[in-house]
């Protein structure tokens, strides 16, 4: 494939402000679903869209194959987080010593490009894939991934590919993810006399602790690709001010969820903390809130046809066709739900996504797409 052409959709997708709507500044992915649909349009591609939220759809573009009964999904996410921090420009593409910046160039506009090329390079050959292929572009990743759960509303298929910055490695494996809060109820009183109130900060401290004392029990359970489960309390809120003695306070919590981790009993897991600091704590009143997010681990075998073809293309193309692990979660757990054996593959590193200077690698940007157009060629 040409590269130039790749590069400049690259560009293009880069300017289309796509900050998901729950963050600042946030805005419909309905731009960028209609600069997809657009390009396949004109390529003579069948393309259409699949509303999510008013506004806010997903775009699908498809490549018939010689067996319709057979399917690959091609999917990478259109929105992106905040630019809120971001030290150089977000929506003007910058080539810079082998790589291209801008809000979304990794996390996933980049793998979204290649993908978008090597369907549509195909397609201009006349080539008619061994399986019909989708590419599905999603909204909603960034936040509550509403956009893949509604793809998936009867979908079938025998393979999923799914864009993320993995920097060119064939991920099988990556962690869940279960966010819920925990609040403590105290009592309050005028801080010149705290005897007479009951302080749910100082009681949440003792929670927190519960916590990390918690952690050695993670440590005993390792997924050969994914290491140990981690739990961390990432935000805490309590006191109106403080001549207060605080009378409630709130937790939030990330837990990483290995294969086989089921929710419920994670949950019960930490209610049975909470019940425990409860007992040793007299006066601490705790309860936790229903979760806010949930997402279990995706475990594709590495020796499921998918994954073995697509370690046997990356060596040929000369780079690692091991399969691996990733802490970070991505749509294709969903897709693994529903039945599509799910490969996570990019260009770019999860260590540049979201960050203040995030950029891609033109190199692994070109590799990416050569690599997604001898997986549709090739899988059978």
């Amino acid at each position: 494939m040409n590269a130039s052409p790749i590069l400049e959709t690259l560009a293009d997708l880069i300017r289309i402000p796509s900050v998901n709507p729950a963050y600042e500044g946030g805005v419909p992915e309905s731009a960028m679903a209609a600069y997809i649909g657009n390009f396949f349009r004109s390529r003579g591609v069948e393309t259409w869209e699949q509303e999510v939220f008013p506004g806010r759809p997903n775009c699908l573009a498809r490549l018939p194959g010689r067996d319709p009964r057979r399917r690959i999904v091609m999917e990478a996410h259109t929105d992106t987080v905040s630019v809120k921090g971001m030290s150089i420009p977000p929506w003007e593409p910058v080539r810079a010593e082998g790589r291209i910046y801008g809000r979304g160039a990794c996390d996933t506009k980049a793998g979204l490009a290649g993908m978008m090329h090597a369907l549509a390079s195909l397609a201009a050959e006349g080539f008619v894939p061994p399986c019909e292929v989708w590419l599905a572009a999603t909204v909603d990743e960034e936040f509550s991934y509403r956009g893949v759960v509604k793809l998936c509303e009867g979908l079938t298929g025998q393979a999923a590919l799914v864009a993320e910055p993995t920097e060119l490695r064939l991920v099988v494996a990556s962690k869940g993810v279960l966010r819920w809060r925990i609040r403590v109820q105290g009592r309050a009183a005028h801080s010149s006399k705290p005897h007479l109130g009951v302080n749910a900060i100082v009681h949440m401290a003792r929670v927190v602790l519960a916590l990390e004392a918690d952690q050695s029990r993670l440590s005993t359970r390792v997924h050969p690709l994914l290491g140990t489960a981690t739990c961390n309390v990432g935000v805490i809120q309590g006191g109106v001010q403080v001549n207060f003695v605080p009378d409630s306070c709130t937790i939030e919590i990330d837990r990483r969820l290995l294969p086989g981790e089921a929710v419920v009993e994670v949950l019960a897991d930490y209610q049975r903390l909470l019940e425990q600091s409860m007992r040793n704590h007299p006066g601490l009143v705790a309860a936790m809130e229903p979760p806010l997010l949930t997402d279990e681990a995706l475990d594709t075998p590495v020796n499921s046809p998918p994954a073995k073809l697509a370690g046997e293309i990356l060596r040929e193309l000369g780079l690692d066709g091991d399969p691996c692990g990733v802490p970070f979660g991505s749509d294709a757990s969903k897709l693994s739900r529903q039945g599509l054996p799910s490969l996570v593959f990019g260009p770019g590193s999860i260590d540049r996504a979201h960050g203040a200077v995030e950029y891609v690698e033109i190199d692994q940007v070109l590799q990416a797409a050569e690599f997604y157009r001898a997986f549709i060629r090739r899988f059978e």
